[in-house]
Parts: C-alpha cells; structure tokens; sequence
C-alpha cells in the first residue's frame, strides 16, 4: 500500500479489525520510510463494474464517488454515518448480483433514488433534483408528490379574491 504522505511502498499493518457488520476490514498502517499513519479499508468486490455514461462513454465504477454523492445528499441531515455505509454497500451490492459486467448510470441512479426515498425525504429530493435535472419549481412539486405516493400532479391552487 503506497504512503498517502511520501509516497513509499514500505508500510506495514499495525492493526486490523472488521467493522461492525463485517462487511469490511479497517487496517491501521504506518509507513516505515516517513513513520505516517494512516487507515486503509478491504472490502470484497464480486466483480469489476463498468459505467456507461448517458453520452455513451464507460468508465469503471467507482464506489467513493457513490458515497460522495450519496453524503452530498444526506448533508446535514440527522442520519448515522455507518447507516450511510450500509446503504452504500446495499447498493453496490444490488449493482454487482444483477450478474453483468456493465451498468448503465440511470441504473445507478434510480437505485440510489430508491434507497435515498426510503432513508431520507429531503435527501431523495436533493438527488433527484441533480440527478433528474430540476430546471423549475414544478420538478420539485412534482418529487414531492411522488413521494407523498400521489401519481398525477397537484392541482393548481386557486386565487383567493
């Protein structure tokens, strides 16, 4: 594991441990050359995913920026990080059982908005509102109601003389 501060490639594991669902192992290491801590975590992976963009490009998956844009979302909202977590793993887990090698963004997307819908409402509406593009106040209308399990649109409100 190369050094995050000097870069070597001499470090060592000073302390491994699960975490608490066992899904991941946290290793402390120390780098031998520059005495730098830092924190590594293994995880297993089924199988190398492949991204394809909506402009048709791929692009491997990657897991952190799923959790970035998961966090971005879940910003300042009372939800446990390790909650957080397991999600992240839930949906990369969905995304490597589907039993194919390349995945399509929307797909990631509406997974992530289903599982967002069920751990956050202003989360699910911040995701949505990026991932679907909100241009005007009725796209957000329109999440809420979804969310509120109403299929057509609000009707509109009437001016009161």
């Amino acid at each position: 594991m190369r050094c995050p501060s000097c870069g070597s490639l001499d470090t060592q594991v000073k302390d491994s441990r699960p975490t608490e669902d066992s899904a991941v192992i946290r290793r402390r290491r120390v780098c031998l050359t520059c005495n730098f801590r830092f924190t590594t975590f293994e995880r297993v992976q089924l199988r190398e995913l492949i991204v394809i963009k909506r402009n048709g490009r791929r692009a491997p998956f990657d897991r952190d920026k799923l959790m970035r844009s998961v966090q971005i979302a879940l910003r300042k909202r009372p939800v446990d990080p390790d909650i957080v977590e397991q999600t992240v793993s839930k949906i990369v887990r969905e995304l490597e059982s589907q039993g194919e090698n390349e995945v399509s963004s929307e797909t990631i997307g509406e997974l992530v908005m289903e599982h967002l819908r069920e751990l956050d409402d202003v989360a699910y509406v911040r995701f949505a509102s990026v991932y679907r593009n909100f241009r005007e106040a009725k796209d957000f209308q329109a999440a809420l109601d979804e969310l509120s399990g109403e299929d057509e649109p609000s009707p509109p409100a009437v001016a009161r003389k």
